[in-house]
This record gives C-alpha cells, sequence and structure tokens, in this order.
C-alpha cells in the first residue's frame, strides 16, 4: 500500500523526533557521567579493571592494525607517486598519515568493536537481570559504579593505544621502504622525522581521547538503556558498535576541521 504524501511527512516527523529525544538521552548520560569523575567516592579497583582491559588487551589488534596499514599505504604511496617520479614522498606520506589520521580512526573503530561492544553487553546483562537495580538498592550509584571508571578508563587509555598505533604504523612503512622498496633505512628515517610536527602528534592524541571517550559513551548508554532480556542485550551490543563507529568517523572530520583548517 502506498503511502500518502502526510504520512512520509508524518513518518519524518518521528523519526526526527526520536532521534532529537535519543541524543538529548545521550548528551544528558554523558554529563552526568562526567560529573561523577570529580565527586567522590572514587573506584579505583573498577577504574584499573576497566584501564587493563582498554589498552593492554586491545594492545594485539590495534598494533597488527597499525603495521599492516603502515605497510599497505608505503606499498600504494609508492606505487602512486613512481608515476610522477616523487617516490622519496613516500615516508613523508607515512607518517602523516598514520599520526593524523589513521592511527587515531583505525585504534578507535579497533576498540570500538572490542570494547564497546564487551562494556554493552556487560552492563546490558545486568541491566536484564537487574543487578543494577541491587546496586541501587544496596545504595550504590550504578553511574558512579558502572559508568564513569569506564569512561575515565578509555579516555586515558586511547592516547596510549595511539602511541603505540603510530609508531607500529610508521615501523611498518619502514619495513617495507627499507626491503621492499630500496630506501636506505637512514634516509627513510631522515626524512620522517624532518617532516613530522609536533601538531600532527598532538591532533592525534586529542581525537584518540575523544574517541575513547565516544567508545565508552556509547558501550555504557547502550548496555544501561538495553531491554528486553537476551535479545535487547544483543540489539545493544551491535547499536553500541555501529553508533560509535559513526560518531567516531563524524567527530574525526569535524576535529580535523577544527585543528588543520585554514
Amino acid at each position: 500500500m502506498t503511502l500518502a504524501p502526510v504520512d512520509w511527512v508524518a513518518s519524518l516527523g518521528r523519526a526526527t523526533l526520536n532521534l532529537c529525544r535519543s541524543t538529548g538521552a545521550v548528551v544528558l548520560f554523558a554529563l552526568e557521567g562526567l560529573s561523577h569523575l570529580v565527586r567522590p567516592p572514587f573506584h579505583p579497583r573498577l577504574f584499573l579493571r576497566a584501564f587493563m582491559e582498554v589498552a593492554f588487551f586491545s594492545l594485539p589488534v590495534v598494533g597488527l592494525t597499525a603495521i599492516f596499514t603502515g605497510m599497505v599505504l608505503a606499498l600504494q604511496s609508492y606505487s602512486g607517486f613512481s608515476r610522477f617520479g616523487a617516490e622519496s614522498a613516500v615516508a613523508n606520506v607515512v607518517v602523516l598519515s598514520i599520526t593524523r589520521e589513521l592511527g587515531p580512526v583505525l585504534a578507535g573503530l579497533m576498540v570500538s568493536g572490542r570494547i564497546g561492544a564487551a562494556f554493552a553487553a556487560e552492563i546490558g546483562t545486568m541491566r536484564v537481570t537487574d543487578q543494577i537495580d541491587a546496586l541501587t538498592t544496596l545504595s550504590t550509584d550504578p553511574m558512579k559504579y558502572l559508568v564513569a571508571p569506564r569512561l575515565l578508563a578509555a579516555i586515558l587509555a586511547m592516547p596510549l593505544l595511539v602511541v603505540v598505533a603510530d609508531v607500529l604504523g610508521v615501523m611498518g612503512g619502514f619495513l617495507i621502504g627499507t626491503l621492499k622498496l630500496g630506501f636506505s633505512g637512514p634516509g627513510y628515517l631522515k626524512s620522517t622525522l624532518d617532516f613530522l610536527q609536533v601538531m600532527d602528534v598532538v591532533s592525534g592524541l586529542v581525537k584518540a581521547a575523544v574517541f575513547g571517550f565516544i567508545v565508552a559513551l556509547m558501550g555504557t548508554w547502550c548496555g544501561y538503556t538495553s531491554r528486553g532480556g537476551a535479545q535487547g542485550v544483543g540489539a545493544a551490543t551491535t547499536t553500541a558498535v555501529v553508533s560509535s563507529s559513526i560518531l567516531i568517523l563524524a567527530l574525526d572530520y569535524v576535529l580535523t576541521e577544527a585543528f588543520f583548517a585554514r
């Protein structure tokens, strides 16, 4: 059955209202979670557990992604630049792309798939099994106990992961450049260090902190608001990964515009 124009307008209006409602709920949830970071008490054990989960246990997947990305980037850059006789710019492109964009973005996406899903599944399971209500009954604030430590851990851990990703990504480009493309090791490193600027690294680390906050926020919010048993937890996990991935890509443009727009 074909919908009348007024039905299309009504559907669009409902979708817009739902989007505004969800956006407002997420913003209020984020503000409440951040407010608990500056109010006692603090749960160091929960923070350390979340920090280890984000930083240490995510290190293998982030490291492998970064090193292979650097390798592919060096190969593709050399293939393109060789058409114009600009092969010497390969090292510059690799270090610039890794530190500014690919390091924080790919690390954010990998952590989103791993940590965002884990946060949503864990908290969602607690929600549907009434464990969060039990915390409230025991006079324990769920936001301070479940959300705030994860937010802080992700904000602090993501820049550390991106530092490792930057180093491994540049190393991947260095290995391909020296072992396959014929660059000299000292020359490649000199070109990399001469071209690299402090702002390139700083912008990537700021992006990493923002992306870490987004991953933890969407993971905890989707889990905290999940409903409907096991099916609801699965839906919350999927929503956490998809929404945080989209927000990472959108905010990457916004932050790049803020740092490097002329």
